[in-house]
């Protein structure tokens, strides 16, 4: 058996037949870190470096963690060092990830995208990057037509309240001639970080986007729900969150309020102090995601920036979180859902945690919240364990999570795979996950525990692929 042959990690002939079955479905990419900025502008890549290690601060942290492992100098990740010799210290990376899903990933990347199935090794480095290149300048390799090849019907990209979405406003003119939608999906991460002290400066920014002067909490409340509406004006559906660590702490109006002045005028807050303002914000924020029917995603324990002198040296999303290890987050997380029951103002909302300790707490509490469902045109279920995130974005992580949204939910319901990616490429990990997807369902068919009906599994396939999406988040579809 080769390296990514037809039969990659299909272990049984009715994980074949399934993954037949799902292959060729649309993909809607409803989390993702892509630029639409790149995507407007829509220009060829200078060379292989580019596209596939990074572009400056932009690229795949996913690839640059394993390069600094082995020893690869920083300006050959993401300083500014010769392309080549950056694609050569990749593939010479590469030699040593056997295990690691980045090996199997980058040869996907290279396979599906430029048709090359080399070894990736430091001596195929320039056969790889010669063919790569050759492609590369065609017309058919720009970002968005790297997008209608993989069908990619739906990019939801992450955007701060403030932002004027100014290049998604000019894609949406292009969604008929594009065949795929780019969307907004709100993520207010810094109105969320009232510790740092640039707080009061975003505010007074975020206040004048909206038409808000920000002088209190109820202000910022009127503000981000203005964004809402204009997000929502331009078919956003969803909202992101990055709740690192969560502690519940509800409080009055006037302690929250204090909590923010003391934000507001860069003073110094306890932990507590910070509980108390990030609850009333998550509070408040999932009374807007259901006042507008949005989708919440909470993604959270996480250590963000661990490594401080990376930070300061070339900022955040460079490779530097790891998994979080608040042994509480999850029953915290449930104090939240039952305070927020009370008042019936759950929304749809998908929950994501690093630590995979998490997932079945997770798993099970959600089933306390089900309710009567989305709406009476959507049976989708309102609470989804998210998909199989970072870190657990590996064979095995996959088939655990697949697992416990199984045993403790509705599998049927699942809304499938995202990209969470930075990278053009990331779109054959979708590949990468119908696979492992097929080869659960098929394993449950061998053992007794699903039924060998072809069509049936086969229809759960496609819609755990892609059709659950289409229908929970309602995108609508490119006429």
């Amino acid at each position: 058996m080769s390296l990514i042959d037809d039969d990659f990690l299909l272990t049984n002939d009715w994980a074949k037949k399934l993954f037949n079955a799902c292959k060729d479905m649309p993909i809607i990419d409803y989390h993702c870190h892509l630029s639409p900025e790149e995507m407007y502008e829509n220009k060829n890549y200078k060379n292989l470096a580019r596209v596939w290690i990074n572009d400056g601060n932009a690229g795949d942290h996913y690839k640059w963690r394993l390069m600094r492992a082995n020893g690869v100098p920083e300006s050959l990740i993401t300083g500014d060092g010769d392309d080549f010799e950056k694609v050569k210290a990749y593939c010479a990376t590469m030699e040593k990830a056997i295990g690691n899903p980045l090996y199997e990933w980058s040869a996907l990347e290279l396979r599906r995208y430029f048709g090359i199935t080399d070894t990736i090794c430091e001596k195929n480095a320039k056969k790889i990057w010669d063919k790569a290149n050759e492609l590369l300048v065609k017309p058919e390799f720009r970002p968005r037509q790297l997008l209608q090849r993989m069908n990619v019907k739906v990019v939801c990209t992450t955007d701060d309240p403030a932002s004027e979405l100014k290049y998604q406003k000019l894609l949406k003119k292009d969604e008929k001639e594009n065949g795929f939608k780019v969307l907004p999906a709100m993520r207010p991460d810094k109105a969320f970080a009232i510790q740092v002290d640039t707080f009061g400066a975003y505010m007074k920014t975020l206040g004048t986007v909206a038409g808000v002067t920000i002088n209190n909490f109820a202000d910022l409340v009127k503000a981000l729900d203005q964004r809402y509406e204009y997000f929502s004006s331009l078919g956003a559906k969803l909202s992101d969150h990055g709740i690192n660590s969560f502690h519940f702490a509800p409080a009055s109006e006037s302690a929250v309020n204090d909590v923010f002045q003391k934000g507001l005028n860069n003073e110094k807050l306890s932990d507590h102090d910070v509980d108390v303002y990030l609850t009333a914000l998550i509070e408040n924020l999932m009374r807007i995601n259901k006042k507008y029917d949005w989708t919440m995603q909470f993604h959270g324990n996480v250590i963000r920036n661990g490594n401080q002198q990376l930070f300061d040296s070339i900022g955040a999303d460079c490779g530097g979180d790891s998994m979080g290890t608040q042994a509480d987050f999850a029953q915290e997380i449930m104090k939240l859902l039952m305070h927020m029951q009370a008042e019936n103002n759950i929304p749809k909302l998908i929950l994501y945690s690093l630590n995979p300790n998490d997932w079945m707490e997770l798993a099970s509490g959600m089933g306390d919240f089900y309710g009567d469902g989305v709406d009476a045109h959507a049976t989708k279920q309102k609470l989804q364990l998210g998909c199989a995130w970072w870190f657990n974005d590996t064979r095995r992580g996959m088939d655990l999570q697949l697992q416990m949204m199984a045993e403790n939910s509705l599998l049927g319901n699942f809304v499938g795979m995202l990209t969470d990616s930075r990278s053009f490429l990331s779109y054959s990990r979708h590949e990468y996950f119908r696979r492992v997807l097929c080869d659960y369902l098929g394993r449950l068919i061998e053992n007794g525990e699903a039924p060998a009906d072809e069509e049936f599994m086969g229809n759960m396939a496609k819609n755990i692929a892609y059709n659950n999406a289409h229908d929970y988040f309602q995108f609508g579809d490119i006429d």
